[in-house]
Parts: structure tokens; C-alpha cells; sequence
């Protein structure tokens, strides 16, 4: 089964909003829309706008309210990628050329600053301070995550807690931040709010450590991007980190790096293999569960329907993920 298909029953709502970022890109310069354009036909899972749905529906769900917070949070995790990519020297994204590749590191970058305003400008339309409060706050906790990514790229020295920091402002907080909005628009109470924002935390850990696994166990037909990509780009993930304690695989790390700490990349393939001779991948799933679930947990005293039954099946899906 395809993650769409547990909230299929969403699709009026999130073409709604898939029409409405259309709109948002109808910028007056030619560049900043066809750039901006690119980047939506690109797809995606719109994950984010999925949960401030879910969470607002288990509350006094008004579609415009919800709209106007799952519009601006995907905004923002759009402008993220443009700006990862450029960091990453990235050419690919979801097996479609990056806005890097087409346009250049310049006008890429403007471009997600053009999507981050415009994000900014959509939430105005909600007038609830703690709403723009919370945004704010997770705004310069992704940009710090970012910096953070930068100065920790092909450091071989750092541990467990490093890399979870890391996630945690990549991944986690943006989907924790989707599940609280959508709750506090909808008029849920402070607890269950906080609950829904526990809840996001823990499901966008273990996303994102199992997106470093299938980076090294799915083919880059899956993957839209070359296996190894993030070990290439100098990012040391959850799978790396653990098979650095075994012995074979240090050595091998070691002869197949630069002197700069870079990797060869005619010897990816070589590392891959030795990694998976490790037990890194199911440590990594070991710990993916363990937060999925605390996830589940989080749910127990939010109001019982749809919605919730939902959030439950999402988070079990993506235990089972393998591709």
C-alpha cells in the first residue's frame, strides 16, 4: 500500500491546496515563477499539509484556517530544499533536475527566499499571534539546523547526539510544527495541541532515519537521486555512525576518504556493501521504532474518529517502510 492511499480520503481538501500554492507561484518576473513552477510539478508527498489537515479534523476543522497554515508550512519546506540543494551541489531531486541545475546557485537562492516570503505572507492572513509565534521559532530552528548540517559535513568525529540534534531541525520540527498548527487553528486544547506537536516530533525522527537508511538500501530509480548521495555530500547519517564501530567498515571508510575527509566517488559502492555487512541498518530501524512508537503513545487521549485512526495508520506505515 502507498502512503496516499491511508488518507486518500483527503484528496478534495489537498487539491484545494495544491491549487492555492499554484496561485501563490504566479509571480510577476518570468524567472522567479518558472523557477518557482519547476520546483511544484516536481511533486512530493505533501506530508505537511496532510498532518495540519488530520489534526485540525480532530477539532472545529474550518477548511480556510487550515488552508492558509498547510500552504505556508509547505512553502517553507519547499524553500528548505531549494537552499539544501544549493548547499549539497545537488543536481537531482525526485529524479527531476533541481533549481540549481536549471538556473544556477544564484537565482536558486533567491528563489527560496522568494518561497520563504511568500510563505510569511500567507500566514498573515491567520490572526493569531501564538501561530506566527510558533512559526517564527521554528523558522530559525530550521535555518540554525541548516548551519548546523554545514559546519558537522564530512566531520567523522561526531556521535548519536549530534545527528539526532540534526534531524530534529531538518525533518522533525517542520511536521511537528504542522500538527500544532493545525490544532491550535482548529481550537483543540493547549494539551492536545502539545500532544499532536509530541506526536509530529516523533514521526518526523523516525522519517527521516529511515530516509538515511534507503539511502544506502534502495536504487537510485527509487530513490530519484544516486544511492549514497547524502555519505557523497559529506552528511554522516544514523547507518554510518553505527557501522563506524565495527572494525571492517572503519578501515574502509578510512582508505576511501581524501584528505579533506571527502569520499571517492568510484568507491561508494565498495562502502555501501561493507555497511550492509554491519547490523547498522537494523540498529537504525531499532531506533526508527522506538520513536514511531512514542508517536502512537502521543495519541492515546486525543479525541477518537478518523482523523486519529489516521495519524495511527501513518505512523505504522512508515515502520514498514523498505523503499
Amino acid at each position: 500500500m502507498k502512503l496516499a492511499r491511508i488518507y486518500s480520503f483527503l484528496k478534495k481538501d489537498l487539491d484545494i491546496i495544491e491549487d492555492s500554492l499554484n496561485k501563490v507561484f504566479q509571480a510577476e518576473h518570468p524567472v522567479l515563477h518558472d523557477a518557482s513552477t519547476e520546483l511544484l510539478k516536481a511533486g512530493g508527498k505533501r506530508i505537511r499539509p496532510v498532518f495540519v489537515i488530520l489534526s485540525g479534523q480532530l477539532g472545529q476543522y474550518q477548511l480556510e484556517r487550515v488552508k492558509t497554515v498547510a500552504v505556508s508550512l509547505e512553502l517553507i519546506h519547499m524553500a528548505t530544499l531549494v537552499h539544501d540543494d544549493v548547499i549539497d551541489d545537488a543536481s537531482l531531486r525526485r529524479g527531476q533536475p533541481t533549481i540549481r541545475e536549471l538556473y544556477g546557485n544564484r537565482v536558486a537562492m533567491y528563489t527560496g527566499d522568494y518561497i520563504l516570503a511568500r510563505a510569511l505572507e500567507e500566514i498573515t492572513q491567520i490572526k493569531d499571534p501564538s501561530v506566527h509565534q510558533l512559526l517564527s521559532r521554528t523558522i530559525v530552528e530550521v535555518c540554525v539546523g541548516e548551519i548546523e548540517q554545514i559546519k558537522d559535513k564530512y566531520n567523522w568525529e561526531q556521535g548519536l547526539r549530534d545527528y539526532l540534534r540534526r534531524i530534529k531541525r531538518k525533518t522533525a520540527l517542520l511536521i511537528a510544527t504542522s500538527c500544532q498548527l493545525g490544532a491550535i487553528v482548529s481550537g483543540l486544547s493547549r494539551a492536545e495541541a502539545n500532544n499532536l506537536y509530541k506526536y509530529g516530533y516523533y514521526i518526523g525522527m523516525s522519517y527521516q532515519i529511515i530516509d538515511d537508511i534507503l539511502d544506502f538500501t534502495s536504487n537510485e530509480k527509487e530513490l530519484g537521486k544516486p544511492s549514497g548521495s547524502d555519505l557523497l555530500q559529506g552528511n554522516i547519517t544514523l547507518p554510518v555512525l553505527y557501522a563506524m564501530k565495527n572494525e571492517a567498515f572503519y578501515n574502509t571508510i578510512n582508505t576511501a576518504k581524501h584528505s579533506k575527509g571527502a569520499i571517492h566517488k568510484e568507491q561508494i559502492g565498495e562502502i555501501i556493501s561493507a555497511l550492509k555487512n554491519t547490523d547498522a541498518i537494523e540498529q537504525s530501524y531499532r531506533l526508527s521504532e522506538l520513536y514511531l512508537q512514542k508517536a502512537l503513545r502521543s495519541l492515546e487521549n486525543l479525541p477518537e474518529g478518523r482523523a486519529k485512526h489516521t495519524l495511527q495508520e501513518i505512523a505504522k506505515y512508515i515502520g514498514k517502510r523498505r523503499s
